[in-house]
């Protein structure tokens, strides 16, 4: 198929996380600054240093997912296909109505199924192999979302996977949005990660990037002069894009806003002396839109909560910006760092931000450091909004930013 420009919109959305199962629960509860971190419940995790998750309450498997499907897949798959439902819901879209060719899945993912891995090693040591679930061949994989979307929904499309932590769940909607170029006329895309095990949090510790801290309201921090690393959460988000004029023409009912420009960028080694690339992919995604800096009404940013990184994230912003020249907002104080399905929520609070014109607020962070200069959105703000950044990066140098607009 040749290339041809066209506007990639969404129409649909579906988030699931830890401060809302549902888009308009998370929404409600974002605006209302109403926190999903607390402490570890789903294993016994006093003997780690790290305490804390933003957990997914209430998610009861049986009422969203087939229960032949249960057995054969991880909680973060799970996950997936409860929010692919609400995502065409929400658009409108009967898939048996389209071609199945002419639908594709990319999604995001960082670490595979590691709670379900995690079971099957331990039937492994326990009990022996024979007691091995036979879907551990795939239920671990990182791509196995893709894999069960396009199954569940009949899209047999394009349909790829994208790993780069929190930065892949923007490269997702990138890679979905070159599909639509090519004559594609709906892509499901997003990202779902949730690996709150014991595996999957020992797997994250030798980072040194996560918070140590035991009270909620102070362990994730970005831009705070008390910022003390990240605290880890489930869940993520699934979208629905399709070309603009043929989303019209099919009568979606929604049309949240065009995936206007996306650009990818990676750092060099570290010891280089060379800078980040963090400042060409935000200025790339906005010469892809069209659009320049004076025209951003808001930046969702990746928002660390590690210093170092959120230094070099508010130079940035300020050097595209100017000083306190955007709100910028870290909804994700609400929920922890998603891995891959946390830039995927954060465009679709940002598409919700523009519908309903009002900013949603970084929780907790009562004392942004002044020596960032940023304009640091703390409590929900009425706003005039038509466009927005989102940032995000990638644990090894990823970085990536995704311009959406209204249409």
């Amino acid at each position: 198929m040749s290339e041809r420009s066209e506007r990639a919109v969404v129409t649909g959305l579906g988030i699931a996380a830890p401060n809302g199962l549902g888009t308009e629960e998370c929404w409600r509860s974002t605006l209302a600054g109403t926190s999903g971190i607390g402490p570890i419940t789903r294993f016994d995790a006093s003997g780690y240093p790290v305490r804390l998750a933003g957990e997914i309450p209430g998610f009861e498997v049986s009422e969203h997912v087939p229960s032949r499907l249960v057995p054969q897949t991880d909680r973060m798959t799970q996950l997936a296909l409860a929010a692919s439902g609400w995502a065409l819901a929400d658009a409108g879209v009967d898939p048996r109505r389209f071609d199945d060719l002419e639908m594709g899945v990319v999604t995001a993912n960082s670490s595979g199924g590691f709670e379900f891995g995690q079971r099957e090693l331990e039937k492994l040591w326990a009990q022996g192999p024979e007691y091995v679930s036979a879907y551990q061949s795939f239920a671990w994989f990182y791509a196995v979302n893709t894999g069960q979307l396009s199954i569940r929904h009949g899209m047999c499309g394009p349909t790829g996977v994208t790993v780069a932590e929190q930065a892949g769940g923007l490269d997702a909607l990138g890679q979905a949005r070159r599909q639509l170029s090519k004559g594609v006329r709906l892509v499901l895309t997003g990202g779902m990660d949730a690996s709150l095990c014991p595996w999957g949090l020992v797997a994250q510790l030798p980072s040194g990037l996560l918070s140590e801290q035991p009270d909620p309201e102070r362990a994730f921090l970005p831009f705070d002069t008390g910022a003390s690393g990240q605290v880890l959460g489930e869940g993520g988000a699934i979208l629905v894009m399709e070309p603009a004029a043929s989303a019209r023409e099919r009568g979606a009912p929604h049309l949240y806003g065009e995936i206007a420009g996306y650009c990818a960028t990676f750092d060099p080694r570290p010891g280089s002396g060379r800078p980040s690339r963090l400042p060409a992919a935000m200025r790339g995604a906005l010469d892809a839109a069209g659009l320049t800096a004076d025209e951003v009404d808001v930046v969702f940013a990746d928002a660390s909560g590690v210093p170092e990184l959120d230094r070099a994230e508010a130079e940035a912003i300020t050097a595209l910006f100017g000083p306190r020249g955007v709100p910028v907002t870290a909804p994700k104080t609400m929920f922890g760092r998603l891995s891959s399905g946390g830039a995927p929520v954060d465009v679709a609070l940002a598409l919700l931000a523009l519908r309903d014109g009002v900013i949603p607020p970084s929780v907790n962070v009562t004392a942004p450091a002044e020596e960032y200069r940023l304009d640091l959105v703390t409590e929900a703000r009425p706003a005039r909004l038509r466009t927005a950044l989102v940032v995000a990066r990638g644990y090894g140098g990823f970085n990536t930013a995704v311009a959406v607009r209204q249409i």
